[in-house]
């Protein structure tokens, strides 16, 4: 069991969706978290069922509840339809709710999918490092960080059934594309693209559709909470830089699998890759609990030069780099960004032990950018 660093109950003065993927450990986390606190899952195919022909049922169940109570749906867009008694709930007895769901599509369809603007949208994500003790970060961009994957030292099967489990649930069973074979083959290229500038027409090619297609397939991993885009940082002062976002899925271990990465080791290409990546899934973790008010987004200028990850408006800005010793060269690009957002905050993570600074610049062991990440280090100075 791991203690999530996630707190839920600063919300609860409101209704609340929660949103992450599946096998995250949502339902987990919320039944220890509210251990006598009604709570319905959809997965329950009677349940579901029955909720499906009669959304009423739920009000019936809750009548003689107090007024307030707090009550827990998980897998709320296997019934969207139930959305609009609970707006009756919340509106008639004030009740509470917690809605758990791994996909926002179905619910973006239902004309009762904002509540009336009684629920906060909140993210949940894969394990982060501070969850873990005796965290293993080796084993981390190697296996991804789903609670079930993270467990265990090969992950191969079980990552193999998480990808099949999602094509056929969320993709099959909802009817989100007619050509399963062409979507298949998009979420490959997608994994082969991972951490990359998306070039539609490129990506198109590859997967033998057309642009518009592709651009449809990742809105469909965006809204099953499959993957993130990146924006580009686009305010500039002084250089043409790229507009386009980057992509990436939403844990390392799908990438690995897809691209059939099995044995990372440290000096690799392929771990370079999937360290970066790892990386920014923990800020991205980090932003959606405690920045919810600032955006990530990367900068790269058209000659090339680049920074990883910019947090806020060039507030911070963070280089990512998987060598054992840090080299002036491996500064460059966080030294040109500095000229032209000379108030950033400059770090440069790797795997260099010897955290130290090099002029304006924080060069810092991964482990130590990790915790200093987490214990708020980060954070942006009131």
């Amino acid at each position: 069991m791991y203690q999530r660093i996630f707190d839920i109950t600063p919300y609860l003065d409101d209704s609340v969706f929660l949103f992450g993927a599946r096998q995250t450990g949502k339902s987990t986390f919320l039944l220890d978290t509210f251990r006598d606190v009604p709570s319905f899952d959809l997965l329950d195919y009677e349940l579901r069922s029955r909720f499906s022909k009669n959304p009423g049922l739920l009000g019936e169940i809750l009548q003689d509840s107090p007024d307030g109570s707090l009550v827990i749906i998980d897998e709320i867009q296997k019934v969207p339809e139930l959305l609009d008694e609970v707006h009756r709930l919340m509106v008639r007895k004030n009740m509470r709710f917690i809605l758990c769901g791994s996909s926002a599509r179905k619910l973006k369809k239902s004309s009762s999918n904002t509540l009336g603007g009684r629920a906060v949208p909140l993210p949940f994500y894969p394990l982060v490092s501070a969850e873990v003790p005796d965290f293993n970060l080796v084993r981390a961009v190697t296996n991804g960080m789903i609670p079930r994957h993270y467990m265990v030292e090969n992950a191969a099967n079980r990552l193999k059934g998480y990808v099949e489990v999602y094509i056929k649930e969320e993709v099959v069973e909802e009817a989100l594309v007619r050509d399963l074979d062409a979507f298949s083959r998009f979420v490959e290229v997608a994994a082969i693209m991972d951490g990359e500038i998306l070039n539609y027409e490129n990506i198109a090619s590859d997967c033998g559709v057309s642009a518009n297609t592709v651009k449809q397939y990742f809105q469909i991993l965006y809204d099953t909470l499959i993957g993130y885009e990146i924006p580009a940082y686009t305010k500039a002062l002084k250089r043409r830089l790229m507009q386009s976002p980057r992509f990436y899925y939403f844990d390392i271990g799908i990438v690995n699998y897809l691209t059939g990465r099995t044995s990372l080791k440290p000096g690799t290409a392929e771990f370079g890759h999937a360290f970066e990546h790892l990386v920014i899934q923990e800020i991205i973790a980090w932003l959606g609990y405690f920045g919810r008010k600032e955006k990530l987004s990367y900068w790269r200028t058209y000659t090339g030069i680049e920074v990883d990850a910019v947090i806020g408006d060039a507030r911070i800005a963070i280089e990512i780099k998987s060598a054992n010793e840090v080299k002036p060269k491996h500064r460059k690009g966080l030294q040109e960004f500095a000229k032209d957002y000379p108030g950033a905050r400059l770090i440069l993570v790797s795997l260099d032990r010897l955290s130290r600074r090099s002029g304006d610049v924080e060069c810092l062991y991964v482990m130590d950018f990790l915790r200093m990440m987490w214990s708020g280090g980060l954070a942006a100075s009131l």
